[in-house]
């Protein structure tokens, strides 16, 4: 597709069947082998994603941290090194400007990694609110950096066929920075946007196509598959797990979206603040909740939602027939008097006002082993 942009790995798509779309101004797979087979594979097997879209930027200085703080929702200082944090950025009004994840490297030195469509936004954010008294560098790398993210069961013994690293002790939001996988160096993470175990490896862009083909190689005997966008949207949405521009936006904020718990408003002051804690305070008028259909039909993004009495109580933000559970399911933001479990609602779907329920989310939680 002219004019798109496209990631390191692009070249190898055709390779594996990919069939791509535009996503945000990117060129890229939303399916290999099929939407369905790919969920499968990662909720029982391995899945491979090609990440390399995201953005990462590097923030260092004496300053960063007090930056930081200020700039994002959850507590920076409760950070050690080698350790993620999920975090957001907020509008003075509480709305959100885009959900990330911050990687400490050393003490002065972080990685922020944000959402593809909202990079150059964000960078521009950050950068407005720098201040020159201060000692902190922000610097865009996405470009240099390619992320692959391996998913699924199978993970830590297809990863460990390819480094020493002890992988295996490696906690949940946590990573190691510069070890070798498959002779590449990678800084590899264990945070999942699939609701399965997994690993996150951010390489030079150059090595991204070694070590793609190098994991589907030693994943063969484990029936490892490679993964497109149409997979990673249904696994997220079955965790509970939230899309920028659909559960989060500028007009939605996080406590809305119920991600309350990633907001401290005790930590001290960060842009939004005052909005979050009036809002809190005043009670939130409407909650994004689960819906699953009674009546025969598919809730979708932006469709509209009802009461029993006919009066429009919010839409629907992602929704789909359920690849797991068999079931046509959604999230959808309501006026808050709608959203107790059980309450009956109306999706309107193709002009038809078609019979739902609030169940309780996540939809699909894995078994700890």
């Amino acid at each position: 597709m002219a004019g798109l942009k496209q990631t390191p790995l692009y070249p190898l798509y055709a390779k594996y069947g990919g069939k791509t779309i535009d996503f945000g101004g990117w060129d890229l797979p939303v399916q290999f082998t099929g939407i369905q087979n790919e969920h499968d594979a990662v909720r029982l097997r391995a899945g491979l994603f090609d990440v390399s879209h995201m953005g990462e930027f590097i923030v260092t200085g004496t300053g960063v941290t007090a930056f930081l703080q200020r700039m994002t929702t959850n507590d920076v200082t409760k950070l050690e090194t080698n350790q993620a944090q999920y975090s957001l950025l907020c509008y003075p009004d509480g709305g959100v400007v885009d959900d990330l994840l911050i990687y400490k490297l050393a003490e002065d030195r972080y990685m922020l990694v944000v959402n593809a469509s909202n990079i150059d936004k964000d960078f521009e954010w950050l950068e407005s609110h720098l201040d020159s008294s201060e000692d902190v560098s922000l610097v865009n790398i996405s470009d240099q950096t390619s992320l692959i993210a391996l998913q699924g069961p199978a993970s830590l013994a297809i990863i460990g066929k390819l480094t020493d690293a002890p992988l295996e002790e490696l906690r949940s939001y946590r990573f190691i920075p510069e070890i070798q996988v498959a002779g590449v160096e990678a800084l590899v993470s264990r945070t999942g946007y699939t609701g399965e175990d997994g690993f996150e490896l951010y390489v030079d862009a150059e090595d991204a196509s070694t070590v793609w083909e190098k994991l589907l190689e030693a994943g063969a005997d484990e029936g490892i598959v490679a993964a497109g966008l149409g997979a990673r949207d249904t696994l997220r949405f079955e965790a509970r797990l939230p899309l920028y521009g659909q559960e989060l936006s500028d007009t939605i904020t996080p406590l809305e979206a119920g991600v309350g718990f990633f907001v401290k408003l005790d930590k001290g002051d960060f842009i939004g603040r005052e909005a979050l804690v009036a809002l809190k305070e005043q009670g939130l008028p409407r909650k994004l909740v689960g819906i699953e259909m009674i009546d025969r039909g598919i809730p979708r993004s932006h469709y509209p939602v009802f009461s029993a009495e006919g009066q429009q109580i919010g839409e629907v933000t992602t929704g789909t027939q359920s690849p797991t559970l068999k079931r046509n399911i959604g999230m959808a933001l309501l006026n808050k008097e709608y959203t107790a479990l059980d309450s009956e609602i109306y999706v309107e779907i193709r002009g038809k006002r078609l019979k739902a329920v609030v169940v309780k989310t996540p939809f699909y939680k894995r078994v700890q082993n």
